[in-house]
Order: structure tokens, then C-alpha cells, then sequence
């Protein structure tokens, strides 16, 4: 390619001459191509380590002139091809221009012009700017990625180091490239070299360690090796990106929407030095992923940047130190020391924003105002000016709501306070006509416990005298730090939360430590549009939520009746038609019946979003994946924190057991309602942190038990016993009885445990819990768990496969592999719509993972045991459109085996039954169909059980949408007994094959056998079969012609698909025996004496006797047998008609032959008999299959170092 011309000092070092003139020279890397010796290793030695060009591209062209010593770099290839064209396009286009020039000086000015012209007409002409956006020697590496590993142009490369790969005991230094979906290494040293792909998707294990063998390395662990790089210039940065990849792969394995481009990515103004646009966009997604967690912000939210600075803090007095974050909706705080000070201001909110003067004791300050009369002072801000431009900018798109304008009090519906004035209730009500509510649409109003104690006489006891404590404690902690988003966050109002939140005041204060009040401040009207979207809906998630509403809390009153259970069943159906990925999961109901009763409806419903999709990530999937990784994270915890029970526990296989309840419902349903609710108060401001500290908790606190423990039932009824007893001593109602502790109560009752000296005692014990450090090992454990369901799906589809297919389990499962490896590369080199369409995790794992035609064709090449050439392609189009039975353009991993082990592992007849409906609709094109009538007979045909390519149920499916009438259940099931019922196999279903579909078979037949060893005996003994059986459409013609005239009024009238076959197709008397008795059919004597009307005899289907042939006969055995049906010499549109070539337009319709004669004719031959018997080995196939995606590689060469590509 040309490249901007770069100055060259020695011309000669490291490089051969091969051609020259005047002005230029075409040079050549020492040591490529070949020969090279010694000093070619040694160069291919440096290119590698020193990360040179020359590596890639081992040809140059320098431009000289006489009187300079300094050459000019104009042009360089990776190929001999390449720079030749280079080369003559200069000799023709410039040599004669530039040798008039008389100075040496204009001809460099005019050709280095010229190039820098080229280049840039180039760029223009490319499409998208993405390419501009990187830099030269980035770009240079991307292509030297490619070139080395084979790479198509989609994939994207993120960065690249320079690291050594541990081969052994044996460090090669090299360079790691990091691309979308690969982790590549490149290493060449004295002639040996390695190199390794890895897809990300394979990756069970990523960790950062330093032990004495390996120096502080990383190590990548597949399901079956592992890889060791060390070295690295920073070993941080390079183990952040890879974790970041490596967790996009896991995304993609559980979802489509990963195959996604975030396109709302921030742009930076200026490019960065050798760092790709994809590798700043990806930083830019991690620091918005951490900003989002901090402050508990939407997914949208994209962070425009951060400044150091101070915060005025009116309640302290003191000036806190600290970060400002600003997005395109909020402005945030958060302080250097943790806890002490953490402050939200959504833009919404602001009402004004301007610079205060400067002085030695405030330099640079800004005062934000909003409107609710908070205000907010930052100073020491580096870049004031711009600061306040960007929140301007963003000020300006922000739309204006109605919910500024009102007092917190009206926010929140359910608020508490007995003398709401007139104008914040007007407000209110303002709202809730805002959101549009359908007039006749049923809402809980208000927090379900509120609408019970509305007539209950006032308590004036000890424990309702500690509540209003509480509730004047938040409101003197509201007055002092304010109330509402833009409250200031500090350590007091988690020692606040900690003591508990008083009722009155739950729902309010889980809205805002959640952030769900963002979200529905954001959304007005939305809840309201959902429900009534949803009402009279039914799917699988409706019938779920009916069936597990009356499990949801039934021990309280509030959910004994209509209103709870109808507010329920409405949030609950809105969030399965909000996110239809999670529809609705077993414990969803239990935590939103403990929303609704502190909440309305509308916010129950935010809550319930905020957990779903931000503070418990993938818990509530069809596969609970977010649950799962946690109970990793909780293992590894227990096996920090409390190594002696861990090792016990594990022995009795406990924790797995019991976590997964914990975590999927907070403890909700472990404990008792009063004291759950408290661990519920503490999550919502603290996040998932806390769970895993009181679980901790809980088991430290019966250590000695359970180490005496001797069974996991044992261990089961200790931890539920303990947890049944968890009391809150200062509840103000009364206690709701727990089902769970009512059924496992002894005859002693254990003590009672108070829920805040548990909670204590968790941040005493557990407290240097972080949050980041739990991030990181959920990643950790997100690798395991993914890579093992994985794992579980494998096993399922090759247990459901091996009673429909002859593979063995190891073939099955490497079948599975090579065909999942191909939708996953379809998926990300593909477009986005189409792996959307291709991979559905909420199909039936056999059905999961699907190929389209190209890929189908690949694998067809790489695995089919028939190949056929160039014609390959077109029979395996075929194949794909037989197997392809709902007609959607994908073929799924069941009706794949399907198709190949019939191939390999089908009797003779089952072979060339599946040969022959290769030929019929709707394998051929419906252009190539003689008539549509025909391929709607093919669909209806019964096919026998072992080549089926549908599943009984698939048919049973097909028959009920075909209907479109609602019948009784008795109805289908008899239909499914009825096609379970074994049929007798029939090969007479098989509809007659045309002229046309039978000269596209004799090309199959003529280009399967190519190469076989005995290649010549197989094409005599096709043009000896292809030549029977023209003679016999041929005799069945003639007969079916003489038959026509006594038929005729017997048919005419019958509509086509219910019409009689002619007789002729019967079989003749030789081809009956081999059939044997009773499936030769009736017309035996009609047959013979058609032979007869022929000339022919019966022994002349032996083809022995040339004499008893008549002309047309001979003819038809000459065009055929004489080698002149090879694939090159029939063409598409030419057509055999008993010896004569015709154009297909005009087609002989008479001519016809059945699925029996082709068979008989067949036997005829041993070679076709012994070909089509053969069992065929795709162990080998497998292996070249397996090599060609090979993952590891190390070739000792010391000539030519061109690297064959190899797909992944």
C-alpha cells in the first residue's frame, strides 16, 4: 500500500535490492522468501521484538535521487504481487514525468506530492470515518493482526502489548493483540514460532499472580489449558482491558443484545497516541459502568468527565475534598474520604447555575441552585469556565417537568405527614394526571400497610413512642442535610438506615437510596401506559405470576384479599411486559409484596426495576446467572473469612444449598417478615455488600454447630432454626407469624437473636467488605458459572441427540462445539439484527444456537462425506433447504446431526433416499421445480421414521398453527399418539422424479466420486445405472402413453394431487425381486408387456447385450456412459431425452422414474453398492475441522515465513 513518505537513512541494512532505476528502488526483507541463512532468522528475530513493519510487509519501494544521501520510504506490500503493481504503476505514471526535472529537490517535492494525493483520494473513498480516527501505527498493527492470524476485516482490534507467552518453562517474547473476540500472541525467535488464538467465549478463568516459576504474570484458562504472559510494561492496564473483553463475551453467551454496538459512546476531541477508538471507547464504558454503580444512576447515563474540587458542607462547616462528576443529566460528588459526604443533583432539579467571585480563601467557585431553595457551593475548580459551559449545554436539552416545581412531599404519594398544605396536594394530583392513568384503571394509591392502619386507634406504647423517635430523628436529619434527590449523603444517615427506617418513611427513602426515583421522575405516565398495554395479555409469564400470587406473603393480611393481590398481579405483569428477557422468576412476588406494602404501585414498580436490571444484575434470568455468581462470590468469601467452616460446608455441599435462597429473595423468605425488612432498608442504601455480611454473620454465629454436623440436612435445620429466630424487638406491629418457623419449631425453642445486634455484628466482623473487591470477584465467578451452564447445555443436547442420531457422545459433543464455535463467529462477524435472530437463550437448548446458509455451507465442506467439487455448494443449498422445515432461513443444532448422520451412519437405502429427495422439491429451487404442485406434495408426504428431518412433535406443532382452531386437548393428544404410532415403512411414498431433477442427480452422482480410488469403476458404473434408468423413463412413457387414452375420462376431473400414479410405476420383474415380494406393486404383466412393445427384454437391464438395444436405447448409453455426464459437460439448461439434447424449454413431461427403480439400478453395480455401504469417518473430518480452527501453532521454518490463514 502507499504509504506518507518517512525518511530512510541506510537503504542497504537489513534489506536486498531486487529491482532499481533512477529514482526508485524495490527492496526486499533479509531473510524473506527464500533461503536467508542465519541472518534472516536473526532479522526475523528483531522484526518481531521490535514490533517492525517489516514483519507484514516484507517489500518497500524507496524513492533516490543522485545527488541525496537520504532515501524516501513511498510504498510497501506484503506480497511480491502487491509492491509489482506499485512498481509498474510508478515506472508508467512518473519515470518519464520526473526525468525531465532538473532538480533533484522538485522531483522529491513532486512524487512525495503525488503519493501524499493518492493516500488521501484513497480515504476519501473509504466508507466510514472510524479508520481516520486511529492512528498510523495503530492502524499498522490492526492490519498485522490480520495478516498473522487470518482475520476477517470485521474484527476490531482493541490494543496490543508487548509481553512474553510461557511455552514450557520457556518465556517467548512476542506481541499479545486484544481484539473484540480474540486474545491473539504472535512470537518469532530464531526461527521458531508461535502463535496463539484464543476466543474469549472459550475463557473459563483470568487472574493476575506472581509465584516463583512465573513473575507477575497473567494467567487465561480454558476448559483445557492454560496460557501463562508475563512481562508486560503495565501488567494493570492490560489485565483491566482483558476482563473488560472477556466480560462482553459472557454478555454475549447470555444474551444478543452484547452483539450490539454502543454507539452512544463519547467521543474525545483529539486522537490519543496508539491507542484504537475502540480501545478509548471501551475505558469510556468502564469508568461509565463504576460512575453509574457510585451514585445508582439509569443504564443511559453516560459520563461527560470528572475535576477535583471542594464542597461547601453547611451541616459541617468545613470545605470537603473531593470529585465532581458531570453527565448529560445529573451533577455529582463524592468525597475523597469515604462516607463522608456523597451528593446527587439531577439536572431537572437546577435552577441556577453561576460562577462566584474568586478570592485567596475561595478560588474559583460555582453556586448551584435548585428548586427546592438548596444551594451548593464548589470551588477550587481547575477549568471553571468550561465547567460551567458544559452544565449550560447540558442545561439547555434538559426537559422541563412539572416535578420540579413540587415539594418532595408530593413526590411521594404515600407520604406521611397528617397536614399536607393545599397547594402540595394540588401538586399532586397535577402529577398523577400527568401520567395519564386510564380513568378506569385501578391503583394502589398508597403503601398497602398504610391502607390497614388508616382506622387503627393511635399507640401510644413504648415501641410506637421509639418509632416516632425515629421518624423525628430522619426529620431533624432532613432539616439539617435536606430532603429529597439532592440530599447530602454521609455517614450519619447510614448510622440512620442502620437503626432502621421508620415506616412512615420506607418508601420514600428506598426510592431514593435505589435511585428508582430518578428513574420515575423521568418516566411520567409510564407505569400507568404499561398496565393497561399488559391488561388481558397472556404468555408464559402471565401464567406463572397467576400461579404464584397467592404464595406471595399469604401469611399477611394484606395479601388475603383482592386489593393486594390485584396491585401485585398489575406490577408484576408490567415488568414481565417491560423486559421480556426476564418476564417474571420465582421470588420476583416475594420481594414485590414487601414493596407494595411500603410503596404504591407506581413505585413498587421503579423499585422493582432498579433491582432487576442495576442492583442485582441477571438474578432474576431465566437461569438466575446473577444468583449463581454470587453464591460463588459467597463461597470464596466464606473460604477467606471463615476457612475452617468452608472446608466443612463444603464436604456436606451446603452452601450452594442455602445461598441461593438468601440472596435470591434478600432473606425475605428465610426470616421473619420484621427483621427481613430491615436487611431489605440496609441493602437499598448499602447494595448487595450487606447480604453478604450478614450471611457471613449467620454463619459465624453457629460455627461450632455446624462443624459438628454430619449431614447437610443437619447443617439445613441449624441455619433455619437460627434464622427463624431472628426478631425485631422494636416493631410497632404485630408479629406476622413465619410459615417456615412454625413448621420447624422443636420442643425447645432455640433463643431468640435480635436482628440489630445481627446487623452489628456483620459490619464489626465483615465491614472491610468493599464493594469494588466484590465487583471483581463477581467477574471472577461470572466466567465459572457461564462457561459451566455452557457446559450443562452441551450435556442436554447431546443426551436429547443420542437417541436420534448414531453418533457417539465424544463426536456428538465435538460436533457441538465446531457448530456453536460457527454461530458464534457468524453472530460477531455478522450484523447485529441477524445474531439477534440467530441465538434466543429462551428456546429449548437444542434449538438455541442457529446457522444460516453460508455457515451451513462451511460445515457441509469441512464435515459431509459427500464432496462434490464445485458442485458442493449447490448440493449443500439443498440439503439446507430439506432440513430447513420451518422455512426461516436458520437450521438448528438437532436438524443438523440430523442431516449428517444420515449421511454417515444411514443403511445404503437411507443414503440414497436422502440423495434422491436431494433432487426433489423443496431441496431443489423452487426455479428448478418442475411445478409448485410437487413440493406441496413433498410436504405432505409421510416420510419414515429414520430419515425424518422433523420431529414428532415439530409435526404435531405444524398441524396445530395449520388449524388455527381451538380444540380440545383429548384432540392433539391423540394426534401425538397417532404419529408416535410405528408406521410400516414404505419407500413408495417417495414422489416420482422428472427429466430435469434426474440430469441434476447424475451431476450430483458424477462429481461425489472424484476422489476415490476407484474413481473409473464408479463413473462406468454411473453411465452404465444413468443409462438403465433413462431406458426405463423411457419404457414407462411409451407405456404410460398407451394407458393415457383409457384413463383419461377417469382423471380429468380429479384435481392433480389427488390423481392416480400411472402404472408405470411398478417396477420391472428384476427390480420387484430386489425389492422382494409385496412392494413391487400390480402391474408386473403391464410392464413386461411394455418391455416387450419396446424390444426389450428383461435381461437387458443387465446392459451386457448391445445387440437387443433399439436406437433410442443405444443413443441415450452412448450420451451417457461415453464420460460425457461430467458436472462441466451437462449444462443447466440442457435436458436428455432419450439420446437427444433439447433446450429446457422444452421439457419432455412424460418422462418420469421412481425412488425403487433408482435403487434397483443401483444394486446392479457393486462399486455404487460398496461406495454407498461404506461407513463413513468423521473422527478425521472432525480433526481437519479442529486444525483448522486450531488455537496453538508453532512452526520451525527458516525460509519463507508467509503465514497460511487459518478461520477461527
Amino acid at each position: 500500500m502507499w504509504i506518507q513518505p518517512e525518511e530512510v537513512l541506510l537503504a542497504g541494512a537489513l534489506w536486498v535490492s531486487e529491482r532499481a532505476n533512477p529514482f526508485f528502488i524495490l527492496q526486499r526483507r533479509r531473510g524473506h522468501g527464500r533461503g536467508g541463512g542465519l541472518s534472516g532468522l536473526l532479522v526475523g528475530t528483531l522484526d518481531v521484538v521490535l514490533d517492525s513493519s517489516a514483519r507484514v510487509a516484507p517489500y518497500r519501494i524507496l524513492l533516490q535521487t543522485a545527488d541525496s544521501q537520504i532515501y524516501w520510504n513511498i510504498a510497501c506490500g506484503s506480497s511480491r504481487k502487491e509492491i509489482t503493481e506499485h512498481w509498474d504503476w510508478l515506472e508508467s505514471n512518473l519515470l518519464q514525468t520526473i526525468s525531465i526535472f532538473d532538480n533533484d529537490e522538485d522531483v522529491t517535492t513532486f512524487v512525495k506530492g503525488k503519493i501524499s494525493g493518492i493516500i488521501a483520494e484513497e480515504n476519501r473513498l473509504k466508507p466510514g470515518e472510524e479508520q481516520e480516527e486511529d492512528c498510523g501505527k495503530f492502524r499498522e498493527a490492526e492490519l498485522k493482526m490480520r495478516k498473522l492470524f487470518g482475520m476477517p476485516d470485521e474484527e476490531k482490534l482493541v490494543n496490543y502489548y508487548s509481553c512474553s507467552y510461557w511455552k514450557g518453562r520457556v518465556p517467548r517474547q512476542g506481541w499479545l493483540y486484544l481484539s473484540v473476540n480474540h486474545l491473539c500472541f504472535y512470537s518469532f525467535l530464531l526461527g521458531k514460532e508461535v502463535t496463539l488464538v484464543v476466543q474469549w467465549t472459550e475463557v473459563t478463568q483470568l487472574e493476575k499472580n506472581a509465584t516463583l516459576v512465573f513473575p507477575e504474570s497473567i494467567r487465561v484458562s480454558t476448559r483445557h489449558t492454560e496460557h501463562f504472559f508475563s512481562m508486560f510494561l503495565n501488567i494493570n492496564d492490560t489485565f483491566k482491558l482483558m476482563e473488560q473483553l472477556a466480560n462482553i463475551a459472557m454478555r454475549q453467551l447470555l444474551d444478543n443484545e452484547a452483539f450490539a454496538a454502543d454507539r452512544s459512546l463519547p467521543k474525545p476531541c483529539k486522537t490519543l497516541k496508539n491507542v484504537s477508538a475502540l480501545k478509548r471507547d471501551l475505558d469510556a464504558r468502564a469508568k461509565n459502568e463504576r460512575y453509574r454503580a457510585m451514585f445508582r444512576l439509569m443504564q443511559d447515563e453516560r459520563l461527560d468527565g470528572h475535576t477535583d474540587c471542594t464542597l461547601w458542607t453547611p451541616f459541617a462547616k468545613m470545605h470537603v475534598v473531593g470529585q465532581l462528576f458531570i453527565s448529560n443529566n445529573y451533577i455529582c460528588f463524592n468525597s475523597r474520604e469515604e462516607d463522608l459526604c456523597q451528593l446527587i443533583i439531577p439536572l431537572r432539579e437546577v435552577s441556577i447555575v453561576e460562577k462566584a467571585d474568586s478570592s485567596s480563601v475561595l478560588p474559583c467557585p460555582v453556586s448551584i441552585s435548585t428548586k427546592n431553595k438548596m444551594n451548593f457551593l464548589f470551588a477550587n475548580l481547575k477549568d471553571r469556565d468550561f465547567l460551567v459551559q458544559r452544565i449550560s449545554d447540558f442545561l439547555q436539552r434538559t426537559p422541563d417537568s412539572s416535578w420540579g416545581d413540587t415539594s418532595p412531599l408530593s413526590l411521594i404519594g404515600h407520604s406521611a405527614a397528617s397536614g399536607v398544605s393545599s397547594s402540595s396536594s394540588a401538586g399532586s394530583e397535577s402529577v398523577h394526571r400527568g401520567r395519564h392513568y386510564h380513568p378506569g384503571l385501578p391503583t394502589a394509591s398508597q403503601g398497602l400497610l398504610q391502607l390497614y392502619h388508616r382506622d387503627a386507634p393511635e399507640d401510644l406504647g413504648p415501641k410506637a413512642m421509639k418509632e416516632k423517635m425515629k421518624e423525628e430523628a430522619w426529620n431533624i436529619h432532613f432539616s439539617e442535610f435536606g430532603r429529597g434527590v439532592c440530599m447530602y449523603r454521609t455517614s450519619r444517615t447510614r448510622e440512620l438506615v442502620l437503626n432502621g427506617i421508620p415506616e412512615r418513611l420506607r418508601g420514600e427513602l428506598w426510592l431514593l437510596f435505589s435511585g428508582a426515583q430518578n428513574e420515575m421522575a423521568t418516566h411520567p405516565g409510564y407505569y400507568g401506559d404499561l398496565v393497561e398495554q399488559a391488561m388481558g395479555l397472556c404468555s408464559l409469564a402471565t401464567e406463572e405470576i397467576e400461579r404464584d400470587l397467592h404464595r406471595s406473603m399469604p401469611e399477611h393480611r394484606a395479601f388475603q384479599n383482592e386489593t393486594g393481590i390485584a396491585a401485585l398481579r398489575r406490577v408484576l405483569t408490567a415488568y414481565a411486559h417491560r423486559n421480556p428477557g426476564i418476564g417474571y422468576c420465582q421470588a420476583m412476588n416475594i420481594v414485590t409484596s414487601v414493596l407494595l406494602l411500603y410503596c404504591t404501585e407506581e413505585e413498587a414498580f421503579w423499585l422493582l426495576v432498579a433491582l432487576c436490571e442495576r442492583m442485582l444484575p441477571d438474578y432474576y434470568n431465566t437461569r438466575v446467572v446473577g444468583a449463581l455468581v454470587d453464591q460463588g462470590v459467597f463461597e470464596e468469601l466464606t473460604r477467606a473469612f471463615l476457612p475452617l467452616l468452608y472446608e466443612h460446608m463444603q464436604e456436606l455441599g451446603v452452601i450452594s444449598t442455602i445461598s441461593l435462597s438468601w440472596f435470591l429473595t434478600l432473606f425475605l423468605s428465610v426470616m421473619p417478615f420484621d427483621s427481613a425488612v430491615l436487611l431489605v432498608d440496609c441493602f437499598f442504601y448499602e447494595g448487595i455488600k450487606v447480604i453478604f455480611q450478614v450471611a457471613l454473620a449467620v454463619l459465624h454465629d453457629n460455627m461450632d454447630a455446624l462443624l459438628s454436623c454430619s449431614d447437610e440436612g443437619e447443617a439445613m435445620t441449624i441455619l433455619g432454626r437460627y434464622l427463624d429466630n431472628v426478631v425485631n424487638k422494636q416493631t410497632v406491629a404485630p408479629p406476622i407469624p413465619h410459615l417456615h418457623a412454625l413448621l420447624t419449631s422443636g420442643d425447645e425453642p432455640p433463643p431468640e437473636i435480635d436482628i440489630f445486634d445481627l446487623i452489628k455484628s456483620s459490619y464489626e466482623k465483615f465491614g472491610s467488605l468493599r464493594s469494588d473487591v466484590i465487583e471483581q470477584m463477581r467477574f471472577k465467578q461470572r466466567l465459572k458459572v457461564i462457561q459451566s451452564l455452557e457446559d450443562t447445555a452441551k450435556r442436554s443436547v447431546v443426551r436429547a441427540m443420542m437417541t436420534e442420531s448414531a453418533f457417539t457422545i465424544e463426536e456428538l459433543e465435538e460436533l457441538y462445539c465446531i457448530f456453536k464455535s460457527k454461530h458464534m463467529t457468524s453472530c460477531y462477524w455478522g450484523s447485529s439484527s441477524s445474531a439477534a435472530d440467530r441465538h434466543d437463550p429462551s428456546l429449548p437448548y437444542l434449538e438455541q444456537y442457529r446457522i444460516d446458509p453460508v455457515q451451513f455451507t462451511q460445515l457441509f465442506t469441512a464435515l459431509g462425506p459427500w464432496i462434490c467439487g464445485g458442485h458442493t455448494p449447490t448440493l449443500s443449498a439443498r440439503l439446507f433447504r430439506l432440513l430447513d422445515q420451518n422455512q426461516d432461513g436458520l437450521v438448528n443444532f438437532k436438524e443438523f446431526i440430523t442431516g449428517l448422520s444420515g449421511m454417515y451412519h444411514g443403511d445404503m437405502t437411507e443414503k440414497l433416499k436422502l440423495l434422491y429427495k436431494l433432487h426433489l422439491p423443496p431441496a431443489l429451487c423452487p426455479e428448478e421445480a418442475e411445478s409448485a404442485l410437487e413440493a406441496t406434495h413433498f410436504f405432505t408426504e409421510d416420510e419414515p421414521r429414520e430419515s425424518s428431518f422433523l420431529s414428532d412433535l415439530d409435526l404435531l406443532g405444524q398441524e396445530v398453527t395449520s388449524e388455527e382452531k381451538v380444540k380440545d386437548y383429548r384432540y392433539y393428544l391423540r394426534m401425538w399418539a397417532k404419529e408416535k404410532e410405528p408406521k410400516r415403512e414404505t419407500i413408495k411414498d417417495l414422489p416420482r422424479m422428472n427429466q430435469e431433477q434426474f440430469i441434476e442427480l447424475c451431476k450430483t452422482l458424477y462429481n461425489m466420486f472424484s476422489e476415490e480410488p476407484l474413481e473409473q469403476e464408479l463413473y462406468h458404473s454411473i453411465a452404465t445405472v444413468a443409462s438403465l434408468l433413462l431406458r426405463i423413463g423411457e419404457v414407462g412413457k411409451k407405456f404410460n402413453n398407451g394407458t393415457k387414452k383409457t384413463e383419461t375420462a377417469a382423471t380429468a376431473q380429479a384435481p392433480p394431487s389427488v390423481q392416480a400414479p400411472p402404472p408405470t410405476q411398478a417396477p420391472p420383474p428384476d427390480l420387484q425381486r430386489e425389492e422382494g415380494p409385496g412392494e413391487g406393486g400390480s402391474g408386473e404383466s403391464q410392464v413386461c408387456r411394455a418391455l416387450a412393445d419396446a424390444q426389450l427384454e428383461p435381461a437387458v437391464l443387465q446392459t451386457s447385450d448391445e445387440e437387443t438395444k433399439d436406437d433410442t436405447s443405444v443413443s441415450s448409453y452412448s450420451v451417457v456412459s461415453s464420460g460425457s455426464l461430467q458436472c462441466e459437460d451437462i449444462a443447466d439448461d440442457t435436458v436428455l431425452i432419450g439420446g437427444e439434447q433439447r433446450r429446457g424449454s422444452v421439457l419432455d413431461v412424460d418422462w418420469s422414474i421412481t425412488f425403487e427403480q433408482v435403487l434397483a439400478s443401483l444394486l446392479t453395480e457393486p462399486p455404487l453398492v460398496d461406495y454407498f455401504e461404506r461407513k463413513g469417518d468423521i473422527q478425521s473430518k472432525m480433526a481437519a475441522c479442529k486444525a483448522q480452527r486450531v488455537v496453538e501453532r508453532q512452526i520451525s521454518s527458516a525460509s519463507d515465513h508467509e503465514l497460511t490463514q487459518h478461520s477461527i
